[in-house]
């Protein structure tokens, strides 16, 4: 069973990338290269506490795309397992804070954004040839619409 996404390694800088995230309003941590990256914050399946991970995104349209690879483990991440028990979440994009709600892209959408998202970011091009799960594709749609 391939853990890659789940070292302690990335835990400590994705603690530091939240932080400093937090604590500058996105103005360090938002982007690197063309890459964008928000914070998502999910309520633990397990203990209800309130989990912040920072994660790559795609906009499409008003609506934010991110993937679960989990660094092409064989296990779904633990903020996707959130999400699917409890799908009302927060998004920090930059300073704008927003509740949101996820859902797994269906089949037409993953077909028309999982091309965009590996030409986005060749790694997950790389995380779906070493792992033998289905990568989703999970869209965050805004909860006021």
């Amino acid at each position: 069973l391939k853990r890659v996404g789940e070292s302690p390694f990335w835990r400590v800088t994705g603690k530091a990338h939240t932080a400093l995230y937090r604590a500058t309003g996105g103005r360090i941590g938002f982007a690197a290269g063309h890459i964008t990256n928000l914070l998502l914050t999910t309520t633990g399946r397990k203990s209800g506490a309130s989990r912040t991970v920072p994660l790559a995104y795609l906009a499409d349209g008003d609506r934010y795309v991110i993937v679960a690879s989990n660094g092409g483990s064989d296990r779904h991440p633990a903020w996707w397992l959130n999400l699917r028990m409890t799908p009302r979440a927060t998004v920090q994009v930059g300073e704008k804070i927003q509740t949101v709600v996820a859902r797994e892209a269906d089949a037409a959408e993953r077909a028309r954004l999982w091309p965009m998202l590996k030409t986005y970011n060749p790694f997950y091009a790389q995380y779906e040839q070493i792992t033998q799960r289905k990568i989703p594709v999970v869209v965050l749609d805004r909860a006021d619409r």
